[in-house]
């Protein structure tokens, strides 16, 4: 228990490292010397390679075609494609040709249409996006959006990038320019534009080089999407500044056969590959023996945890189920970030335990504080070179170490504003400092985070992580995994606050199952000492989310109360079809207008 003697939360990493590079810019201009590249693996595993000479030529084209197109220094450039060579010429080009990236999802849920135009509209609007590239499947169905959102230049097919004849020198960018915008995650309010310079891409990925000492010998694997900051800035950002190879696999391929993700690892000899928690439980609950057949794990040195809450149980897991592609469990590192500070701000120790604090669940959620007991916490480490983290109460008192409160964050990479909304910007950050919205606290000089303060559930005064919930769901047949979240409201008959649980059922399943929702409360009840006031069995696929695939507690929560809750329509070959159909009619209606402007 914390009292006077106990240190402050109040955690600071070492120095930051001098600059590597000017900017990232002028790291891709060096990169074109590095006899490696990227490659591309698809959903059979073949592969298209790409040296990194390749890929600075093919930039320096789309910067031209950018300049034919009207494209000017500092025009922002909205980018929707997936995990493809096109994204590389879309996103280097832009900063070739002076301009800012603005990565944006490609439509994944296709059974969310509405949502997804509506979504994709805000977003191009509130970035202020000059243009649009997108693929042409992708651009067919982003008319409507284009239309709402009329961008100046509108909209352009990303195949057409390469058709400048004539390369473009590299730009003087600046550490002080606008170098990306990228949105946040949006898993409790609605997606912020991020807006990060040069100066602090290039703090953050010099800071991961530090923690990471690449080598020669080093491959970097990943499937994350790239338009999110793990995979982008982590990725592909990352490998292209040491420069060093790159492995990327598609998500929605990794999701359709989880087992391309340790088998590319194998194959290429990755030694560096990042996931979320939920792919590291995917792939030990998926892949099995006849995957794994002569895959050999044991260059794998570095399998960062983050993105989400970290599980321990789910690094032991994978850990067990890999073992016997000799894949060495020190190798999985918790770490924490979030995209207001590019990415990572918090890295565990190479080689620590996969065991977190065990910790007493009540006296955290009714006290905040930390005293021994049953419930997991992990450690996320210690903050990255030139980063410092405080714990601080609701007043913005510095608390002690071992006390729950807020995580406040400073260091070198943390964005310039969230874009056109200087209110939001006056919020998170104040005197240099950000407010990263996340509960923790600090032990033994590391963090241990405990979810997010608007996501908290407040059942008798007591104030609990809906993940305490939620992990009480896992290994229950009939409950789809990781679909399934917990909220606090206040029904109108009671008038305090109680918990509901929403849980996805498996595909096939039944959401009349009342055997089902009794097993789910009673394990709820058992391991956190609190029983559901009510649990609602749903189709798969209609919990919301973020682009990222998080799960949104509070729009599900708000979509329950509203009557709105239901599951995605259906998306075939028709669906599809009239969906292309009304975005071309748009783009043509919004095509002509430009051109009468």
């Amino acid at each position: 228990m914390s009292g006077r003697g106990t240190p402050l939360a109040r955690l600071r990493g070492p120095p930051s490292p001098l600059p590597r590079h000017p900017t990232l810019v002028h790291a891709l201009a060096g990169a074109a010397a590095h006899p490696s590249g990227v490659t591309f693996v698809d959903l059979a595993e073949r592969e298209t390679h790409h040296p990194w000479r390749e890929v600075v030529a093919r930039a320096a084209r789309a910067a031209a075609t950018y300049a034919a197109w009207g494209v000017c220094p500092g025009d922002r450039v909205a980018i929707v494609l997936r995990t493809e060579a096109a994204f590389l010429d879309a996103f280097f080009g832009a900063w070739w040709a002076g301009a800012v990236p603005v990565p944006l999802y490609p439509p994944v849920r296709l059974g969310r249409r509405e949502e997804y135009i509506e979504g994709t509209a805000r977003m191009i609007r509130c970035s202020g996006a000059a243009l649009v590239v997108a693929g042409g499947g992708t651009r067919r169905l982003l008319g409507e959006a284009v239309a709402m959102a009329r961008p100046p230049l509108g909209a352009r097919d990303a195949a057409m990038l390469l058709d400048g004849t004539s390369g473009r020198p590299r730009p003087e960018a600046a550490p002080g320019d606008l170098g990306l915008v990228q949105f946040s995650s949006g898993s409790t309010v609605a997606p912020k534009p991020v807006a990060l310079t040069h100066g602090a891409l290039q703090a953050q990925v010099d800071a991961l080089t530090v923690l990471v000492e690449p080598t020669a010998s080093d491959v970097l694997v990943s499937w994350l999407p790239l338009y999110h900051d793990m995979g982008l800035i982590g990725g592909l950002l990352g490998a292209m500044s040491y420069p060093g190879p790159l492995v990327l696999i598609a998500p929605e391929h990794f999701l359709a056969r989880p087992a391309l993700w340790p088998r590319a690892v194998g194959r290429h000899r990755g030694t560096i590959s990042p996931a979320p928690s939920f792919a590291y439980a995917y792939v030990a609950d998926r892949v099995g023996d006849a995957d794994l057949a002569g895959v050999d794990l044991s260059s794998w040195r570095l399998a960062l945890d983050g993105a989400e809450p970290v599980s321990g149980e789910a690094m032991r897991r994978f850990s067990a189920r890999l073992a016997p592609s000799r894949f060495d469990g020190r190798a999985l590192r918790p770490v924490y970030g979030l995209s207001e500070a590019a990415l990572a701000v918090t890295f565990a120790p190479i080689g620590g335990r996969l065991e977190g604090l065990r910790v007493d669940g009540v006296r955290l959620a009714r006290d905040g504080l930390v005293v021994p007991g049953t419930r997991e916490v992990a450690s996320v480490g210690v903050p990255l070179p030139g980063f410092e983290v405080e714990v601080r109460g609701e007043d913005g008192a510095l608390l002690h170490e071992d006390r729950l409160g807020r995580i406040w964050v400073r260091g070198p990479s943390l964005l310039r504003e969230v874009l056109g909304d200087s209110e939001a910007t006056s919020r998170a950050l104040v005197e240099g400092w950000l407010d990263t919205g996340d509960l923790g606290f600090a032990r033994g000089g590391e963090l241990h985070v405990h979810g997010r303060a608007k996501d908290v559930v407040i059942i008798r005064g007591s104030n609990h992580a809906p993940e305490e919930f939620e992990a009480a769901l896992t290994g229950i047949p009939g409950l789809r995994p990781g679909c399934a979240v917990a909220v606090g409201y206040q029904p109108a008959e009671t008038g305090h606050e109680t918990l509901l649980v929403l849980a996805e059922v498996v595909k096939g399943g039944r959401i009349d199952d009342q055997a089902l929702a009794a097993r789910a409360t009673l394990a709820v009840r058992e391991r956190t000492g609190v029983a559901p006031g009510e649990v609602r069995l749903l189709s798969p696929g209609t919990l919301p989310r973020t682009s990222s695939g998080k799960l949104r507690r509070r729009e599900a929560l708000r979509r329950q109360l509203a009557g709105t809750l239901s599951a995605p329509a259906p998306a075939g070959p028709l669906q599809l079809m009239a969906w292309a159909a009304r975005s071309q009619l748009a783009g043509v209606l919004s095509r002509l207008r430009r051109e009468r402007r």
